[in-house]
Order: C-alpha cells, then structure tokens, then sequence
C-alpha cells in the first residue's frame, strides 16, 4: 500500500488517484480537509492525520502495509515563520521517521522549481547548480531545505528518496482564489458572473495541469528502477495565455518566464503529458461548473 500524506490537497489527490489508476492500493491522509473528491470516493482509505504528531504517524504502520511513502502535507504560512518552518519540519522528520522504521522501498517527498531561482540557464534541468538567491516565499526556502534534509536522512537505509522539483501546478481541487495561478480566480469570476481581467497574451512558462501532475508522481513510485533521487516534474512545455484565447479573455503584454526540462522524468518513467494547455483549460472550467474547487 502506498501512503500520500497531504491526499486530499490538489497535488495529493491526483497524484492517489493515478496510483489507483495503476492499480496501486492507496491510503491518503489529511489533516484539515475532510471533503474526499468525487473521483477518489470509495476507491482510497483515508485516515485523518496531524503529520506533526509522531506517535499518530507511527501508528499508521500498524495498521497498514506501507510500501511507499508520498510526502506532499504541508501548511501554509501565517504570520510567524518560524511556526511555519517549525511545522512542516516536524511533519518531514515524522515521515522520515516513519519510512526507516517501516523499511519503505521508496521516499518521495515535495520539492519545487523554484530552488532554481537565480539560474539563467534555461530550461532549467536537474544538472544546474543551485546559486544563492533570495527566494520569493517562505514554501519555495523550505522546499530548497526539503531536499538535502530527506536525501541525508535516507543515506544508508535502503529507503530510496525521491525528490520531486513539482513545477507550477493548476487545476481541479486548487484554491479558486489560488494567488499561485490565475486561472481558477479568473473561471470563479466568471462563474459568479463577473468579468474578470484580461490576461496577458504573452505571459507564461512553466505549467503542469493537476491530472497530469499526479501521473508524473505516481509513474515515478512505482518505476521498477529509477536512476537518480532528483527529478523536475511538469509538463515539459512551456506555455502563454494566448494558447487559450478561445477559452480566455486575453490582452497584449507579458513576459514568459523559465520552465523545467523533464527529459529525466520522461526517459525513466514514459511519462508524458495528456493535456495541453488549452484543453487543461477547457477540462478545468468543465470541472468547476460542477465543483467549487
């Protein structure tokens, strides 16, 4: 059984169902949602979860057969910093704690594009160093924490990590008035009928539409072998408003921005995206004329 913490989140809840797909047994957890999606109803176990207590984390063990371990619970930062980094600290050494005492195969954990800010060189791949910057969000210099922390932390145990450099993810189940994405803000809009701000015809970049995100996820947990703990997960292609302008109000203007290259991701696992991006656009309002998230 594979377990996705943070299961019923945007990310998690995709990535579950493509492992549901691939006739994975899944369990999920969730700390402060309890609303299961639709396309997750009866087909999960789903058991509520403070990833910040260990003794309920280890305990998940005893009753199920863990074999994987996704990490992607996080929380979002409030005021204090520090509480925030103290949180989703803790909730990261529990799930560490948890994979070495359950012998887990396999260790994936949430990273994110941006630990490559600062880097010119583009598409940005694994290979790139780091450099130094200062980073827009108290998630992106967590994230960039995440990944020296749970590769260290594994070395020596047999548990292989994973760590996932998730790209700039939209799509069902995300915040409607998401400040990361201005799609679901701009549909919500719509939706209350309103009309809401042209978007800039020539902005974009990196971009990954949830589904497809959770196939990335899952293709790589359950990989007969996978040759490197590092893999940039998106769709590989980089887009602009202007590719949806039958479905979007769009102006001129904008800049485009960075994307990730996935030629690891690809060659390793097969993956390769469903959507482009004007049918994740398509696929999305569809979704929340009957959704509200």
């Amino acid at each position: 059984m594979i377990l996705v913490t943070g299961g019923l989140g945007m990310i998690g809840a995709h990535a579950a169902r493509a492992l549901v797909d691939l006739g994975r047994e899944v369990v999920v957890t969730s700390h402060r949602r309890g609303d299961v999606p639709s396309f997750l109803d009866g087909k999960v176990a789903v058991e509520s979860l403070d990833v910040t207590d260990r003794d309920a984390f280890l305990a998940l063990g005893e009753r199920y057969g863990v074999s994987d371990i996704v990490h992607l619970a996080g929380s979002i930062p409030g005021d204090d910093p520090v509480a925030y980094f103290r949180d989703d600290t803790t909730g990261l050494f529990n799930a560490l704690d948890a994979a070495r005492a359950w012998g887990v195969r396999r260790f994936a954990v949430a990273s994110s594009l941006g630990v490559y800010i600062g880097q010119d060189e583009s598409p940005w791949h694994e290979g790139l160093a780091l450099p130094s910057a200062e980073l827009p969000h108290l998630i992106v210099a967590f994230k960039k924490a995440v990944e020296p922390l749970a590769t260290h932390a594994l070395q020596g145990t047999g548990v292989h990590p994973v760590v996932l450099r998730i790209g700039s993810t939209w799509g069902p189940l995300m915040d409607p008035e998401s400040i990361f994405s201005p799609i679901p803000p701009y549909v919500s809009a719509v939706l209350r009928g309103e009309t809401p701000t042209p978007l800039p015809a020539d902005a974009g970049g990196d971009w990954c539409y949830a589904p497809d995100m959770g196939r990335a996820i899952a293709s790589l947990v359950s990989a007969d072998t996978l040759n490197h703990t590092t893999y940039n997960v998106s769709s590989g292609r980089p887009f602009v408003y202007g590719e949806a302008a039958g479905q979007l109000t769009v102006e001129p203007g904008g800049q485009t921005s960075q994307h990730l290259d996935i030629t690891r991701l690809t060659k390793e696992t097969g993956f390769t995206p469903t959507f482009t991006f004007p049918e994740a656009v398509a696929d999305y309002i569809t979704w929340r004329s009957e959704n509200p998230r």
